[in-house]
């Protein structure tokens, strides 16, 4: 388990050291976009991929060869924790997933339980083991999982919208249910990340993909708390990135959880994400993903002037959101060949 990191240069920036270069990965880099992850995608259900160790592995290795990437990201999805919780869950390929049983009402909660990680989710930990021999060290292993409030929206929409309106009035009619659903995620979250942990990840991300469909208060109410009691306890075993997607109004609060670095989206400037956390805390992003479709130069002068915004120091070169399944591969290359290949010197 204790392989020398060759390249721990994300591990050095996320304990605030002085770094020769910015660290980069990419959101969702294991997957889609790739052409070999098309192959398997042809021949293997979402599910499969995802419940295959072997196959799980190995697409969580393709974009480390490919593009040499600063980290892998295991290859999962955040929807494996309410399915381990007793919801069944469907991914439709160009549809997007879907759960055919919600959380509606008090009395649904008894259609969930808080699993036995290990028992449920046995196939991620052997996934982990299994990545971490075959990257020998080459580079660090983030794992991840859902924040409770977007896992909260999947579990009572029942699928994806742009503004999961039932969520949202579950969480404003039914509020003692939603945070005894919201508490049930949260205690099954932790519970696997520690278990990702032990299982050899170097460091955590926690996704909040949906947090910027809340107003600051409401943020402070429904997603932070449950987001606090993740980091607490995680923090003092691995590196912990909260990425809290739209939610930028609240990074001083985020900031205040004690989380190792947080993620930002390409909603506010590089300079700004700075003054709203007083350059105290790492700082990951926020390239806009369609932008990977722009030509080259284009692509090239766009990643020079984030990188001149975020300065070298405590910050993680990555998109503000996960890639788009379209993107050219060699664009991807670029956007990753740009940052590498900055010179600080200037």
């Amino acid at each position: 388990m204790n392989t020398i990191l060759k390249n721990d240069l994300i591990l050095r920036t996320l304990r605030g050291e002085t770094v020769e270069r910015v660290p980069v990965w990419m959101m969702r880099q294991a997957g889609r976009f790739l052409p070999e992850y098309r192959e398997l995608r042809k021949k293997y259900t979402f599910f499969e991929r995802c419940k295959t160790p072997e196959l799980a592995c190995e697409i969580t290795l393709q974009p480390v060869r490919r593009l040499g990437t600063d980290a892998a990201i295991l290859f999962s999805d955040i929807l494996v924790v309410p399915e381990a919780m007793g919801l069944e869950v469907q991914l439709v390929e160009k549809v997007g997933p879907i759960l055919p049983s919600t959380i509606r009402t008090k009395e649904d909660l008894g259609k969930i339980r808080i699993p036995e990680v290990q028992e449920q989710l046995g196939y991620v930990f052997d996934a982990i083991r299994m990545i971490k021999q075959e990257l020998a060290g080459e580079v660090p292993l983030i794992g991840f999982a859902g924040a409770p409030w977007t896992l909260l929206c999947y579990m009572v929409q029942g699928k994806g919208t742009k503004t999961f309106d039932e969520a949202r009035r579950f969480c404003y009619t039914q509020p003692e249910a939603a945070h005894i659903l919201l508490q049930m995620i949260t205690d099954t979250t932790i519970a696997y990340l520690k278990a990702q942990v032990e299982a050899g990840v170097d460091l955590v991300q926690v996704f909040d993909s949906w947090a910027g469909l809340l107003g600051p208060d409401d943020f402070s109410a429904i997603c932070l708390p449950y987001i606090r009691q993740i980091v607490e306890a995680l923090k003092d075993e691995v590196p912990v990135i909260v990425f809290a997607k739209g939610a930028w109004h609240s990074l001083p609060l985020l900031q205040a959880t004690g989380a190792t670095a947080l993620g930002v989206d390409w909603g506010l400037t590089p300079e700004f994400a700075r003054q709203l956390t007083g350059n105290e805390v790492v700082i990951q992003g926020n390239f806009d993903p369609a932008k990977l479709y722009a030509p080259i130069p284009f692509i090239e002068k766009e990643v020079e002037k984030m990188l001149q915004g975020f300065g070298k120091d405590k910050y993680i070169a990555n998109l503000g959101h996960g890639i788009l399944p379209d993107t050219p591969v060699e664009h991807a290359q670029a956007f990753i060949e740009a940052i590498k290949n900055y010179s600080w010197s200037n």
